[in-house]
């Protein structure tokens, strides 16, 4: 079994929502056909569990190879804990090779788990051990060191629920919540209008505690120190008992509470030295209780206490330490609801002034504490106090939040009760947090789980607002470019700020912030993430669907085009117009319920996809008697066609008029496939609920030439003679482009043309078969890029074409493009027309440019 690819769908995609591995998968014969009895069958089972191998190949016999990698890969991710169901296998045209898709929540983990199903595959043929248990441990550990830990967990879970999009933009825990000019940002429970100088107040503990007395909140004496002896001098002045920690810190980190010995006050100062500066401060008897506050909100309150556990008179505490750190729910760190207990100096300490060791039997029923300080994060457990919170203490809390400057701030207080003020029992604040966890809330030892991701969530959106701008996806095989730019330009006469990626660039508001192919998710995420981008224009090109899946989870409005052969038919087994109508169709998949696709009724291909839309659909079409137009619109469903001249839009008894006359673009109606790009580009923006004024604006004002819509039919005077550039590639461009010049009168037609290597000998030869119908004179020429073909195939291609053709006179062969427009421009006549099928847009268009301009300069 050979992996010759393998790819991560980072997005929706060809087989599914939900992010997937995709590899192209080629077996022997043999390992076509394993039967369910046959030994290697056999061997596989035995390495893994039996529940797990009916789940992997269900009832196929015999199963391919190929299929026990799909399965198997999905099994052990399922074996790791992970969220995963989905996979897929489906033959390719070639015998015995298999395209193989499984989904993953994690990237890493899903690409693991690929690697150690081969490797399991591999022991299995070779009768050799595999330890699936602990491929599982090492899959279950890698998943929790890298997924989203429990606070930024909750609120992403809290904006999917409000349907807010969301992209993890690290490893870590910043995310970006909304697109373009409403996106918001969180780092775990920061958010991103938290200030650094009110995380550096929270962070410094002397000068937080000060600001919060000045604020009438209550707060325990004590200053920082320089020594353990000076420390020891303050806390004998300020009265025993005392906490020691760190004057910077967070998370309980080296903090020790409740210390009446000089002993166990110098560990305390040692740990926390290790932080930074120390603080020495008064200890406030009582319980310590973390108040979460939002915005102007006490929206959770919680009472921590200390690790601790209860003998039995039969283990010792290192026993029942390990008995209760056994517990699913205690883990390393931040990724699980609570934290293992540590043995450390600090809880050896604690032990002494109990009078017992880490190898001491308790005796049963005694409640042995492990440390004084209650945070989760050394292993203290939680119980939700919310209801309980008395008016005036959840007022103080909110004045230490504002008088910091947090939008988001974990207040820890020390009291008897929250149940009455704190000046009323001696309690007080005794820090503030800016990143406070969240796992306490989210998921209490004791009592009601706390909905604190939607708080934050609301904090970051008002009730309403999904985060999300317009969102135009466009694909087809041709007229997309064109329809992409007319559609941003449409939206911003409606005053958006567009982001737009095209196959020659990224533009956000008019300004290019990226050049070539941008038409993959790539350059989307960045149309996305631009601060500027209040709506946005996306160019969907077939390649970046099968790279890489879709850039968004779901779009306002999809318009397809049209579908036609010779769109890269035969490239990644795309390998007929179904196929293809199947790949382009995932921007239909993934509409909007509210939202629309837009598609062409005179395409049957396009026109099927209505049937998988989740919103609604705008049919367009220059033939207001199409059948399914005249169906569509008697169902009271929108249309955009013509009709007399005028270009109209149709709903119900709805109906707004623009006359073509009025659309440069379409050269009054005379341009056929502009006058469907025009009119596909028109209900897109109707999808986005632009105004027909500002529409009408827009294509009166929207110019087709080189500089605004290079290579898309740009019309030029050489001399009085007319000259056309396009990138038109394929026959069905051909085809559109015959018909537009047909419109326009000419003494004598010409054209220049090359081929792209990499499609097929069909599709190449057919240009050549419909523009020899059409043309005077053809010159060929070859292209310094050649895409894997011979020197002279494609030309030999494009030769073949033209025998027989029912117009053409003359066939001249050049290499170079420069060389085959200037042979061609030199024999233009005052009302000829030429056509230049550009190949290096940018390049050859400039070209161009210089070429009329030294034709508009008389001869010295």
């Amino acid at each position: 079994m050979q992996i010759s690819r393998l790819r991560a769908l980072r997005g929706p995609n060809l087989w599914s929502r939900h992010t997937s591995l995709q590899a192209i998968v080629q077996c022997t014969p043999e390992e076509c056909a394993i039967e369910a009895a046959s030994p290697l069958a056999r061997r596989l089972r035995e390495r893994l569990p039996a529940a797990v191998v009916v789940r992997t190949v269900g009832n196929y016999d015999p199963i391919p190879l190929a299929r026990w990698l799909e399965k198997l890969t999905l099994a052990l991710q399922t074996q790791a804990g992970c969220p995963v169901g989905f996979s897929h296998m489906a033959p390719a045209p070639e015998p015995g090779v298999f395209q193989v898709v499984v989904e993953y929540t994690e990237e890493k983990v899903g690409l693991l788990a690929f690697e150690q199903a081969q490797r399991l595959l591999a022991a299995a043929a070779a009768d050799a051990p595999f330890d699936t248990e602990a491929v599982v441990a090492e899959l279950r550990a890698l998943d929790e060191d890298i997924r989203l830990g429990p606070s930024t967990g909750a609120v992403v879970e809290a904006a999917l629920r409000r349907g807010i999009p969301h992209r993890r933009l690290t490893e870590g825990s910043l995310v970006q919540f909304g697109w373009g000019a409403k996106q918001r940002r969180i780092w775990a429970a920061e958010v991103d209008r938290t200030s650094a100088v009110a995380e550096s107040i929270a962070q410094d503990k002397d000068l937080s505690k000060a600001l919060l007395a000045a604020a009438g909140v209550p707060v325990p004496r004590g200053r920082p120190v320089d020594s353990a002896d000076e420390g020891w001098t303050l806390a004998s002045q300020i009265g025993l008992p005392v906490v020691v920690k760190p004057r910077d810190g967070n998370q309980g980190k080296g903090v020790t509470v409740n210390i009446t010995t000089r002993e166990h006050f110098d560990i305390a100062y040692r740990v926390a030295a290790e932080t930074g500066q120390v603080m020495v401060e008064q200890f406030l008897p009582g319980h310590d209780f973390r108040l979460l506050v939002i915005g102007d909100k006490l929206v959770a309150a919680a009472r921590r206490d200390p690790p601790f556990v209860i003998g039995d008179g039969q283990h010792s505490v290192r026993e029942l330490v390990d008995t209760v750190n056994a517990d699913p729910r205690r883990g390393e760190g931040h990724a699980t609801a609570l934290t293992k207990i540590r043995l450390d100096d600090i809880a050896v300490a604690r032990l002494d002034l109990q009078g017992l060791t880490p190898d001491a039997v308790p005796g049963a029923g005694l409640r042995v504490v492990l440390r004084n300080n209650a945070n989760l994060s050394t292993g203290g457990t939680a119980t939700d106090v919310t209801d309980e919170v008395h008016p005036e203490v959840a007022a103080r809390a909110v004045a230490a939040a504002r008088m910091v400057g947090l939008e988001i701030c974990g207040v820890d207080v020390v009291c008897e009760s929250v149940g009455e003020p704190l000046e009323a029992q001696r309690g007080g604040v005794v820090e503030v947090n800016a990143a406070p966890g969240l796992r306490m809330h989210l998921a209490p030892s004791y009592g009601k789980p706390r909905p604190v991701g939607e708080a934050i969530v609301e904090r970051l959106y008002a009730p309403g607002d999904d985060g999300r701008i317009p969102l135009v996806a466009v694909t087809g095989t041709n007229g997309k470019t064109t329809v992409t730019r007319l559609t941003a330009h449409l939206l911003a006469a409606a005053g958006h700020r567009v982001g737009m990626t095209l196959t020659d660039g990224v533009w956000v508001d008019g300004h290019a912030i990226d050049s070539g192919d941008c038409s993959g998710p790539k350059s989307a995420r960045k149309v996305l993430m631009h601060p500027d981008t209040d709506a946005a224009v996306l160019e969907t090109a077939r390649g970046g669907i099968l790279r890489e899946g879709l850039a968004f989870d779901r779009c306002q409005v999809a318009v397809v085009t049209n579908i036609g052969a010779g769109d890269h038919l035969g490239l990644n087994y795309i390998t007929t117009v179904e196929d293809l109508a199947v790949l382009k169709r995932t921007i239909v998949a993934n509409v909007a319920t509210e939202g629309y696709a837009v598609l062409n009724a005179a395409d049957p291909h396009t026109l099927a996809m209505a049937s998988i839309c989740p919103g609604q659909v705008i049919l367009f079409g220059t033939d207001a008697r199409l059948p399914a137009l005249a169906a569509h619109r008697a169902q009271g469903r929108r249309i955009v066609t013509v009709e007399g001249g005028d270009l109209v839009a149709i709903n119900g008894a709805a109906r707004a008029r623009i006359p073509l006359a009025e659309v440069p673009l379409t050269r009054g109606g005379r341009i056929g496939f502009q006058v469907e790009n025009a009119l596909a580009a028109v209900a897109a923006a109707w999808g986005c609920g632009v105004t027909f004024d500002a529409v009408r604006a827009g294509l009166a004002s929207f110019v087709n030439d080189a500089v605004s819509a290079p290579g898309r039919f740009n019309v030029m005077d050489f001399g009085g003679a007319t000259v056309i550039a396009d990138y038109g590639h394929n026959p069905d461009a051909m085809r559109a482009l015959v018909r537009a010049v047909d419109a326009m009168p000419a003494q004598r037609r010409s054209v220049v043309i090359s081929g792209a290597g990499d499609r097929r000998d069909e599709d190449i030869r057919e240009q050549t078969v419909i523009l020899g119908a059409a043309f005077d004179d053809v010159i060929l020429y070859q292209d310094a890029a050649q895409r894997g073909r011979a020197d002279g195939e494609v030309l030999g291609l494009l030769r073949g074409g033209l025998q027989g053709a029912a117009r053409t006179t003359r066939v001249d062969e050049l290499r170079g493009e420069f060389a085959a427009i200037d042979h061609a421009l030199g024999r233009l006549q005052p009302g000829d027309l030429c056509l230049v099928l550009v190949d290096q847009v940018e390049e050859a268009l400039a070209h161009l440019a210089t070429r009329l301009l030294e034709a508009q300069v008389p001869p010295a």
